[in-house]
């Protein structure tokens, strides 16, 4: 993985010092760690609209092509429809990795390999679904996108499989695909699927050490196999459809990697200081479930006062309906630096990308949808 921190240094609550983080910036109410440009979210909402116009009836199409009973659990998870199989309106989510797939074929290759690629764009949001259902379930999360996750309407046993086969038909879009990179692309995206396995694997086994025996470089590792590996294997099946250099391929996979790491400490902030009216999720969830995310290990290692209330607090297991204690328990993140440290963090991960990004695109019109995208991931808010 990338060099851990560049520049002076700070600790999370402390003083500056090798090893640590810089100075966090102003803080803005929940998120919004982004570098200041000149793309608003107006213009990722656009982008985002007309890729999930585009790749939604290749993603259709191939649920549809879904045995009816696994079919079924697949359509509810994406909001198609309600759990007795009547049409619904609900969200599919934001579909930012899509929109990556084709805005990366777009920059490289033009109007006509971003068309070429729209069965990649489809095959990398049925992997990040297979990664929902999977997630859910062993999370015990019990609510996604405002609905009941499907674990809780269909049974452990169903969603798992519904994911197992989102992931299939992820594979088969591909290995069907005539175009020229759909083989490099097929491989590409499974190792990208080890990798988030393996990054699973490593979070689950955090949450059963101790609160103190987890490391910021190795949550950071964790983050980048679970988050950033989809984000820039995204980039680089769109630059593969565009017939891309192996140094730009690169460069965007580093680029997608490095906006993905962005995107997860937002997200670990949303999870702990988010609306739950807008997030869709319980309020403190991550708290509750003691989740050593990216924001709670900074704090835990700030080596503050707070710090070791917040490892007392975690030391001990969650008491169903205990509001006060998640409150408290966020408040000891917060005065431990874990809140500043993610955000400036998140600031830095996008100054990288940006970077790769100029490697890969050097002309910033051509990279506009691109950068467009890696900005919104970071000025989010649910």
């Amino acid at each position: 993985m990338a060099e851990f921190m560049t520049g002076t240094k700070q600790r999370p609550g402390g003083s500056p010092q090798a090893g640590g983080v810089l100075d966090p910036p102003e803080r803005p109410e929940v998120a919004g760690a982004g570098p200041p440009g000149s793309h608003d979210g107006h213009e990722a909402a656009a982008i985002l609209d007309r890729s999930r116009a585009s790749v939604d009836p290749e993603l259709r199409a191939a649920v549809e092509s879904l045995p009816s009973s696994i079919r079924r659990i697949a359509q509810y998870h994406f909001g198609w429809r309600h759990a007795d199989g009547t049409p619904a309106t609900g969200s599919a989510g934001k579909a930012i990795r899509p929109a990556l797939v084709l805005a990366a074929a777009d920059a490289l290759g033009g109007p006509g390999a971003r068309a070429a690629s729209l069965r990649a764009a489809a095959a990398v949001e049925l992997v990040h679904n297979f990664t929902l259902l999977h997630d859910d379930v062993m999370d015990r999360d019990t609510s996604r996108r405002h609905r009941p996750t499907a674990w809780t309407v269909f049974g452990d046993a169903d969603a798992i499989l519904a994911g197992d086969a989102l992931q299939a038909l992820a594979l088969r879009l591909l290995a069907g695909d005539p175009h020229p990179a759909s083989g490099p692309a097929a491989a590409r995206l499974a190792d990208c699927v080890v990798e988030l396995c393996a990054g699973q694997h490593a979070d689950t086994a955090m949450e059963k050490r101790a609160p103190d025996d987890v490391t910021l470089d190795e949550v950071l590792v964790m983050a980048e196999a679970k988050t950033g590996a989809l984000l820039g294997c995204a980039c680089a099946l769109g630059a593969l459809y565009a017939g891309a250099t192996e140094e730009e391929v690169a460069a965007l996979d580093a680029f997608g990697r490095q906006a993905g790491l962005a995107f997860q400490l937002i997200d670990d902030v949303i999870g702990i200081w988010g609306d739950p009216e807008r997030t869709g999720k319980p309020a403190g969830a991550d708290l509750a479930a003691r989740k050593k995310s990216l924001p709670v290990v900074a704090a835990l290692t700030s080596g503050t006062p707070a710090a070791v209330e917040l490892a007392e607090l975690y030391g001990k297991p969650y008491e169903e309906g205990d509001t006060e204690g998640i409150a408290r328990t966020a408040q000891a993140v917060e005065r431990a630096g874990g809140r500043d440290w993610a955000q400036a963090q998140a600031a830095d991960r996008m100054a990288r990308a940006m970077q790769e990004l100029a490697r890969a695109v050097p002309d910033p019109e051509a990279a506009g949808g691109l950068l467009a995208l890696a900005e919104f991931v970071t000025r989010r808010s649910s």
